[in-house]
């Protein structure tokens, strides 16, 4: 049962993520190697940069995906439904593609299309989304049983406290 859950929760986190970095692809290519022939690219010189536009995107597209369907069997632990740790998660994990983008970039003096892509999009990527998987689900969409625990263990609020912070 509980491989099936994990199997279930892989294969929708990865089809999520699939549609993001679709758009995110899409929008840096645009903005590191352009559209059209004849039109300079307007971050060639900024791959990182296009790197991080590109995926801020395609991280605000796959927010909804992955709360609500992903890990929509999960609960939340934080109060403003997980989307700073969602962010802070995704923008830490983004190091590990730009990583291995700076590497091809810097250090194999590497800078055309299929090698910016295979360094950022595949290798890059692929440990950056096992990465975010596990900590997005330790942390951010933990199972229901745990985020009831930690309810459970917080100390109610007084009442009176409430209201008198309240009026202040």
């Amino acid at each position: 049962m509980r491989s099936r859950r994990l199997a279930a929760e892989l294969s929708k986190f990865l089809t999520v993520g699939a549609v993001a970095t679709a758009v995110a692809f899409l929008l840096f290519n645009a903005l590191v190697h352009g559209l059209w022939p004849d039109v300079d690219p307007p971050m060639n010189d900024r791959p990182q940069l296009a790197y991080v536009v590109a995926n801020v995107v395609g991280m605000l597209v796959s927010f909804r995906g992955t709360r609500d369907w992903a890990f929509g069997a999960r609960g939340v632990r934080h109060p403003d439904g997980g989307r700073t740790a969602f962010i802070v998660i995704n923008l830490v994990t983004m190091v590990i593609p730009m990583a291995f983008l700076w590497i091809s970039r810097n250090v194999f003096h590497l800078d055309d299309p299929l090698s910016d892509n295979i360094a950022a999009n595949v290798l890059g990527l692929g440990v950056g989304t096992a990465v975010r998987f596990l900590l997005l689900r330790q942390y951010v969409f933990p199972r229901l049983a745990t985020v009831a625990a930690t309810a459970a263990d917080e100390p109610a609020s007084d009442p009176a406290e409430s209201r008198g912070s309240a009026a202040n």
